[in-house]
């Protein structure tokens, strides 16, 4: 037994490739010359004898094989191996049926070797298949109505909404079809619910699109009922979405916390997004507490850039200073996740990673982190705004807060920011006071221009501080020097035209402006100041050409619409300033004089019941100016409506109970109605034009006594007369006409002057000019549509 046990060699390394050289001596044709039994077999007549055929095991078990020699044993080989089915030690071997692969009995008979079988010829075609087989006719609706989903869902990507949802009910149909089809062939086991739940999904998804709300949340339905579908609970929150754009905010929490409670804890981003979605849902219903608890869970969890702005706006709604300044904290810690901008930089001169970085910094990871890192400075810069005035006990406190806490954390280069809208802030409050500082601004203006004489920008702010000190011409030359410098500095050639205006050299401030309409077309600042230059030489045609372009580019702008109604008033085209002055009101509501122009222009055209309107609203604009309620009153009077004008008139005396006219119109009304309260107001009003006369009297013998009060209160006159003329002609034709709208026989026409004025102010009378500083290279025209027109400039 251990003769077959073979011991491996006591060698320190195996020979990997041992025993690949080794062959049997049986193949060794080479020495077959040699081989004496070899050459014995070749010269007898067992070299010529047939082959041996295979027999059946039966057969060649009774049938010796004989020799050449006649006897019955069979001979060796050359290389001593017995033939197969040969009679050995007597006993007779059987044949075995078992033949080398390839090998046929006609290969035995001279045929040539084809293990391959490639003497047949080329195999013989595949079976057609059977297109009208209930199978194959399944399989091609399968595959349509999967094209049909995929242009539907191509079709809404490219804004055909229409065509989207055609494609999805097409699909939809087909799909139908396909399971009836199937459920006649196949078990329902073999049905594919995948595709029907891509089919229904999708066609949800385009109702909802095209806004057909009812038909998605019943597709949504079909769906979430089945239990066949996994994970079709999480549909509930697009059936949210769908309630919380129908304004049905309860059922949109509702379902929100339905498919809250079927998304499992492993998936955080999810309950995250669903939990902001009930945050916001809680801030339109104005239950802020909620909704602070909510953005609360998701602050504490997952900080986000949107829920820490939500949290802020909740604590504003409620007015819980701390923790607005908490949360603000909170915003400002939110990481942006992005990389920093050193990795956009060249380290070396090396060409490879030179064109590396050229191709990085403008590709589309680079534009999602600048578009998050905007959106980032967009909430802070408005957070801040909205909390500044209330975290402290002013808004420059406050702002002041917010500065320093950008300062300490990521977004340093937003402090600055903040501090300029903190400027800017103070002047649209018109609080020039709180950032007058030119003697700062002159020096730092002086060290721009002595570290670069020839910078445009240097020079212009240089000639801004010069123009508030007043030195006109001293600012046009610092202008001058710019424009030499560099001939496109917009800046001082807007502020070269408004010096120049200010020093009344009005041909030379127009060509200024001209030029400038030629480089800013659409400019409506530069288009008003060219209307009002026309305005000041005296030439109206023009000044409403120019102020109809203007209203081309801003054709919203209030100031502007009764900029022209006026001119056209002042020109006598009565309907065409009604026109303008109606568009003006339409746009801006609360311009006093505009409304005081409308309600005279209907008392004028013998209109006063629509008078009434226009004259109410200016009472709620100034509640405390009796003249427009008396307007009201005698509207009501002059249109026959007595009781309602009795009525109204009561009211005044409730709340003015000391003014004269008031009580003159009740005298009169209970008179020519006949009511017994007319000895009442009579004695009332007696006894006020007493009171009155007492205190003329004492005003008459304090000016004797003093020259100095005397001296006093005549230049106070005149400082009063002198801003009266220096409103246009047109508002004191106006105001003429109010006075004497009604009757010059009745009580109210007889009043004085001072207490029913309704003098009319120029909306664009002179105002103070602000030059415009350099840093701004170009003038904003969408800020301008909200701002008043006027010769402001925009600040640095």
């Amino acid at each position: 037994m251990m003769q077959n046990v073979h011991l491996a060699p006591e060698t320190d390394e195996d020979d990997l490739y041992s025993g690949y050289n080794d062959y049997n001596p049986t193949y060794d044709t080479e020495e077959l010359e040699n081989d004496t039994a070899f050459q014995q077999a070749v010269r007898t007549s067992h070299g010529r004898r047939p082959p041996i055929t295979a027999k059946i095991p039966s057969t060649a078990v009774t049938r010796p094989v004989a020799t050449g020699y006649g006897s019955k044993t069979s001979l060796a080989s050359s290389m001593g191996r017995p033939m197969t089915g040969a009679i050995q030690d007597g006993i007779t071997r059987p044949m075995t049926a078992v033949r080398a692969a390839g090998f046929t009995k006609a290969a035995l008979r001279g045929s040539a070797f084809d293990p391959l079988g490639q003497s047949r010829g080329p195999a013989p075609p595949l079976e057609a298949k059977n297109e009208d087989s209930p199978e194959e006719k399944n399989r091609q609706l399968e595959k349509k109505v999967n094209e049909l989903v995929e242009e539907s869902c191509i079709a809404n990507s490219c804004g055909d909404l229409k065509l989207a949802l055609e494609k999805a009910k097409d699909a939809g149909r087909k799909e139908r079809v396909l399971v009836r089809q199937r459920e006649q062939v196949t078990t329902p086991e073999n049905i594919n619910l995948d595709l029907t739940y891509s089919v229904l999904f999708n066609l949800a998804s385009q109702y909802s699109a095209n806004e057909m709300y009812a038909e998605a949340l019943n597709t949504y339905q079909v769906i979430v009922k089945n239990k066949m579908f996994s994970n079709a609970g999480r549909l509930k929150v697009n059936m949210g979405n769908i309630y919380l754009k129908q304004r049905n905010y309860s059922k949109a929490i509702k379902f929100y916390r339905m498919a809250l409670d079927q998304i499992p804890s492993v998936h955080k981003e999810m309950r995250i997004k669903i939990m902001q979605n009930i945050g916001v849902t809680f801030i339109k219903t104005g239950q802020y507490s909620d909704a602070i608890n909510s953005f609360e869970h998701i602050m504490s969890m997952a900080p986000n850039l949107k829920a820490g702005f939500n949290l802020i706006l909740s604590y504003f709604a409620v007015g819980d200073r701390d923790k607005m300044k908490k949360a603000f904290q909170k915003l400002i810690a939110v990481p942006l996740e992005i990389d920093e901008d050193d990795k956009y930089i060249s380290p070396s001169d090396d060409p490879h990673t030179n064109l590396v970085i050229e191709a990085i910094k403008n590709d589309h990871l680079r534009q999602m982190e600048r578009e998050r890192k905007a959106m980032a400075e967009k909430y802070i810069m408005t957070a801040a705004k909205l909390i500044a005035p209330v975290i402290e006990t002013s808004f420059a406190v406050g702002y002041d807060w917010c500065v320093e806490v950008v300062k300490a954390s990521q977004y340093v280069e937003l402090a600055n920011d903040l501090e300029i809208n903190k400027a800017i802030t103070y002047l649209r409050q018109k609080d020039f006071n709180q950032e007058n500082e030119f003697a700062q601004a002159s020096s730092y203006a002086d060290l721009a221009v002595n570290s670069d004489r020839y910078n445009p920008s240097a020079l212009t702010n240089k000639g801004n501080t010069v123009f508030a000190n007043g030195d006109y011409e001293k600012a046009a030359e610092f202008y001058k020097e710019a424009l030499r410098n560099d001939s496109s500095c917009t800046e001082a050639l807007y502020n070269i035209g408004l010096t120049y205006k200010r020093l009344n050299r009005l041909d030379e401030a127009l060509d200024c402006f001209l030029k400038l309409h030629a480089i800013l077309r659409n400019s409506a600042q530069i288009l008003y100041q060219i209307a009002n230059v026309y305005e000041l030489m005296e030439d109206p045609n023009q000044a409403i050409e120019w102020l109809m372009q203007l209203i081309s580019v801003v054709p919203t702008d209030s100031r502007a619409l009764s900029k022209l109604g006026e001119l056209y008033d002042s020109e006598g085209d009565k309907s065409q300033a009604f026109q303008y002055y109606y568009e003006s009101y339409r746009y801006f509501p609360s311009n006093i004089e505009v409304i005081e122009w409308l309600g005279a222009y209907y008392i004028d055209t013998q209109f006063c019941e629509k008078a009434i309107q226009y004259f109410e609203r200016a009472s709620l604009i100034q509640p405390t100016q009796v003249k427009w309620q008396l307007m009201v009153a005698s509207c009501f009077r002059r249109s026959g409506n007595y009781q309602k004008a009795l009525d109204t008139y009561k009211d005044i005396h409730r709340k003015f109970p000391e003014n004269v006219e008031c009580l003159r119109f009740l005298v009169r009304l209970c008179t020519d109605i006949g009511l017994k309260e007319v000895q009442e107001y009579a004695t009332k009003l007696k006894r006020l034009e007493k009171m009155k006369e007492i205190r003329e009297q004492r005003i008459k013998s304090g000016r004797d006594s003093s020259g100095g009060s005397r001296s006093r209160r005549e230049g106070s006159d005149g400082s009063d007369s002198g801003q009266n003329c220096s409103a246009s002609s047109k508002g004191e034709r106006l105001s003429a006409k109010l006075r004497a709208l009604p009757g010059t026989n009745e009580p109210y026409e007889s009043s004085s002057n001072k207490e029913i004025d309704a003098s009319y102010v120029d909306p664009l009378g002179p105002q103070i000019e602000r030059p415009k500083t350099a840093a701004k290279k170009r003038i904003d025209e969408d800020d301008f549509a909200d701002e008043e027109l006027g010769d402001d400039l925009l600040p640095e």
